[in-house]
């Protein structure tokens, strides 16, 4: 069996971070493990609080995992701090990690931003370089490219900037553009749009999780990349086109529509 490991903060009430990642690789076929950056006690109407874990306690972790089980892939959500993105640069280095998927978790869909500044410096410097593909939304591809992005072509800029920087493939995700849900893959210069219809669900608590954790179990699997994206972004549309609906606010994807419950 392929293996996968997420490395992401614990959301108590399941429908994203380590929690959607478990979800998502075990309905792909891929063993799941994780590392655990922070606790967070949250539902579907916010975050009430969170417990970040020391970057010497996430080395160990990830120690643990890669000297047992050495994952087909590592899929990297929400870092809060320099220190954890740190130890995490250097335990990925260490192990020569391979098919690294980084969800640069930095902006709100309200255009707040979640982190530090110094925590963007480090995910830029130490992080990203490592990558094999990046998947920010629109607000963080602007964020990361500097530029606004107001339409298609926008995108296409955007992405080739962060590409050029970083040196990796970037998937820019137009689930903000307004009626739109294409996403733009640039990779090497060139680029492919993966079209597709928008869903009228209110319910998307943990969607870029479960895009990027998707993304990392088929590239786990083997698939190139370009096929990695379709499979994710047909796995999302399922999940959420499934219309589950739970809790009072925004609430979670239903990660395994594609089972028959009795």
């Amino acid at each position: 069996m392929k293996t996968a490991l997420t490395i992401a903060g614990s959301d108590s009430c399941g429908g994203a971070g380590i929690q959607a990642d478990i979800k998502t690789m075990t309905l792909h076929g891929v063993y799941a493990m994780s590392a655990i950056t922070a606790l967070t006690a949250q539902n579907t109407t916010g975050v009430i609080g969170i417990s970040e874990v020391s970057p010497e306690f996430l080395g160990q972790q990830l120690d643990c995992v890669f000297k047992d089980i050495p994952p087909d892939a590592v899929k990297i959500g929400m870092v809060s701090s320099g220190g954890l993105i740190e130890m995490i640069a250097d335990k990925l280095k260490e192990y020569n990690a391979k098919n690294i998927v980084v969800d640069p978790v930095m902006v709100a869909s309200s255009g707040a931003k979640l982190i530090s500044e110094d925590a963007i410096s480090a995910l830029k410097e130490k992080l990203f370089p490592l990558a094999l593909i990046l998947t920010p939304n629109i607000p963080e591809a602007e964020v990361l490219s500097g530029i606004k992005i107001k339409s298609d072509e926008d995108m296409i800029e955007a992405a080739r900037i962060i590409s050029d920087n970083y040196h990796c493939a970037v998937l820019c995700k137009g689930g903000h553009h307004k009626n739109k849900a294409n996403d733009l893959l640039y990779e090497n210069g060139a680029y492919r749009w993966f079209k597709g219809q928008p869903i009228n669900n209110p319910n998307t608590h943990g969607t870029g999780c479960t895009l990027s954790s998707a993304i990392a179990s088929n590239l786990a699997k083997g698939y190139d990349l370009i096929s990695s994206v379709g499979r994710a972004k047909d796995y999302v549309t399922g999940a959420l086109a499934a219309m589950l609906d739970l809790g009072q606010g925004s609430g979670p994807l239903n990660h395994a529509f594609c089972i028959h419950s009795e």
